[in-house]
């Protein structure tokens, strides 16, 4: 097989099909993510040996030795094209497997996004504190924080420094001045990044995803003391992110964590991607869940009343927050996507039926009849 394709010719028909991801795995054949759905690739079914030959070719020779002993490897990739890619190598069943992600050149905008208004005017308005964006894999977290970044990089005079495991958008200064740092190329590893990050002037900060507790506390060191911070959590919906948080301490440090969430907080927005109405305007389309740190937020964190969260997001529309009952009915009632999509995605389909009950689509008629 591994005569027949290469890695390279895999990666540009990505491209060519609009995949978002290219799966490959020993003894199956390669598959492709498109519009959010799996299909499989026309070729023969990979052997360990395909597999290791398929990605010897792209695989950095320094880092090897860390894919090896540990078992996985993230590492990006920028081809002749200048296309550029995320690539996690991991073993399983004692063989070496891929997923690969397409990373678009041209960083997008909110509007690109379909995010909705509150994104921008969160970011606008924000210049200290902690912003989370939370969501499960593949739900487009590294897009959305992509776009947080460049706006302040279009509006602001700042320095913006990553930390990134690995670099996936590569930006370009305009107003502001960027440092990129990749995990393994620039510095060994978050916990180093992360140790003399405060002493490169930083305004801005993103820490890619939060997953320990050093990690966890130098973010919140880095917003206590005025920087910008941005984070991103694997949690489903907003209010599992402070739970999630939470995990990384033992319990004799919940009180002071509350207090420092309570304080430096600014936002905690988590999404999922659905399939869109149509294809060809937008493939995937982002439902989303914004929490705000209000005095109110405040006071159920420093309670530890979590449970309450869910509640005041729903009642504090007025505020800027809104939940995945609201974000869907909305993408239902502009015909982004189709209410069947909005329902399977729910995580309250009763509550979304009632809300959206009456609403026309241009394809399925009378909702809700």
């Amino acid at each position: 097989m591994a005569a027949q394709v290469t890695i390279f010719e895999l990666l540009s028909k990505m491209g060519q099909l609009n995949a978002s991801d290219l799966h490959i795995k020993s003894g199956l054949s390669p598959y492709y993510r498109i519009a959010g759905e799996l299909r499989r690739i026309n070729i023969p079914p990979l052997s360990a040996e395909d597999v290791e030959a398929l990605m010897a070719p792209v695989i950095p020779a320094a880092r090897r030795g860390q894919y090896d002993q540990t078992g996985s490897l993230d590492f990006s990739l920028q081809t002749a094209e200048a296309e550029r890619y995320r690539i996690n190598l991991f073993r399983a069943g004692a063989a070496m497997n891929a997923a690969v992600r397409r990373v678009k050149n041209v960083i997008p905008t909110f509007q690109d996004l379909h995010l909705p208004p509150i994104y921008g005017a969160l970011i606008e308005r924000t210049h200290e504190g902690l912003v989370l964006v939370c969501g499960v894999t593949g739900s487009g977290k590294s897009t959305t924080l992509a776009a947080m970044l460049e706006w302040i990089n279009e509006h602001r005079h700042e320095h913006i420094v990553t930390i990134e495991d690995p670099v996936e958008y590569v930006f370009k200064p305009r107003a502001s001045i960027i440092s990129q740092r990749e995990i393994g190329i620039d510095v060994p590893d978050f916990a180093e990044g992360l140790k003399y990050m405060v002493r490169q002037d930083p305004d801005v900060v993103l820490v890619g995803e939060m997953r320990d507790r050093p990690t966890m506390n130098a973010a919140l060191q880095a917003a206590e003391t005025g920087h910008l911070v941005f984070g991103t959590l694997h949690t489903a919906d907003a209010a599992s992110a402070l739970g999630r948080i939470l995990e990384f301490f033992p319990r004799t440090d919940h009180g002071f964590i509350r207090t420092a969430l309570a304080n430096s907080l600014v936002a905690i927005c988590a999404q999922r991607l659905l399939p869109g109405a149509d294809p060809k305007k937008a493939p995937m389309v982002p439902a989303t869940e914004v929490l705000l740190n209000t005095p109110a937020t405040r006071e159920l964190i420093r309670r530890e009343q979590d449970a309450e969260l869910n509640n005041l997001i729903a009642a504090s529309e007025k505020d800027g927050m809104h939940n995945f009952t609201t974000s869907l009915a909305e993408l239902v009632r502009s015909e982004m996507v189709f209410y069947d999509t909005a329902i399977k995605y729910a995580p309250n389909a009763e509550a979304l039926a009632s809300r959206i009950r009456g609403i026309r689509t241009s394809t399925t008629g009378v909702i809700g009849r």
